[in-house]
């Protein structure tokens, strides 16, 4: 497989980590006496096949002569490869003000080929004005400080940016509990471009947004909020995350788990309004408040 030109780090060291593993297999060897012979630690390969780590093009030639690879073809492709997944990707000046989750969902969402969020109160940070996004960080946490608050606020907008102006970006599905725009109704510096922004984000073909209306009562999604994200290499787990007052939390080869969540996406999509019913909601509401 070819390197993507524009390719993110993470993706290409996601993707190295697969083939690596593979051409081990394939070699019958095991990662102790890959470690063994390339004088290693076990650690250091166990790193390097779940992607933690990147690896240098000095020790990848050296991987791949034990591995036996020879294809020029292959073995240039793999070479380009590694050295993309070590380069740094656009977020890595904030990690000194930002936690190390964010990060990770960020590189997650970079490679996502399919995201379905659920959000029960604010509105889903990839389709945040920026206003909004500055008066959430400012709230969501009281031990932000504006430093924290800005970084965050242009770490928002640049995923916004990036993600979506991509030639063919993610397919973005999201379900709102009707409180999402209820609070933001009540806020009068917030609710008009945020409305605006919503309605503009819902036209958009790869986009849909589902409201849950008040008016079906309790419903099973009450509880949390979550992601789910799948990826378009199979040798790719997906991933449910959580992100909550304390901490942000990824599930990985949890079949039941994703199943389970996955399952109740779909449920609160059949109780929704809809992506029309949606639209309209969205439409109707921003002509009361102009």
């Amino acid at each position: 497989m070819a390197v993507t030109v524009g390719s993110s780090p993470f993706v290409e060291r996601r993707r190295l980590r697969a083939e690596l593993r593979q051409a081990r297999q394939d070699a019958g060897l095991t990662q102790e006496t890959v470690a063994e012979q390339m004088d290693w630690s076990l650690s250091k390969i166990i790193r390097i096949e779940t992607g933690s780590v990147g690896i240098s093009t000095n020790d990848l030639t050296a991987l791949l002569r034990l591995y036996k690879i020879k294809d020029r073809q292959q073995v240039r492709e793999l070479l380009e490869r590694a050295k993309v997944a070590r380069q740094h990707a656009w977020w890595s000046k904030y990690r000194n003000v930002l936690p190390k989750d964010y990060f990770q969902y960020i590189e997650y969402e970079t490679s996502a080929s399919i995201i379905r969020s659920y959000q029960t109160i604010v509105v889903p940070g990839l389709l945040q004005t920026e206003e909004y996004a500055a008066a959430t960080a400012r709230l969501y946490r009281l031990k932000f400080t504006a430093e924290e608050v800005r970084a965050r606020v242009e770490v928002r907008m640049k995923r916004q940016e990036r993600l979506l102006s991509q030639s063919q970006p993610p397919l973005l599905f999201y379900i709102l509990d009707e409180a999402v725009v209820q609070r933001l109704l009540g806020d009068q510096n917030l609710r008009q471009a945020q409305l605006e922004k919503l309605i503009s984000m819902a036209e958009r073909p790869e986009i849909t947004i589902e409201i849950v209306p008040f008016a079906i009562g309790l419903h099973r999604g009450m509880a949390e909020d979550f992601n789910v994200l799948e990826f378009p290499d199979s040798a790719d787990n997906d991933v449910i995350y959580f992100e909550g007052i304390r901490d942000s939390i990824f599930s990985h080869d949890v079949y039941e788990e994703l199943a389970v969540y996955r399952e109740l996406f779909e449920d609160l999509r059949q109780v929704s309004l809809g992506p029309k019913g949606t639209l309209d909601y969205l439409i109707k509401a921003a002509d009361a408040t102009r």
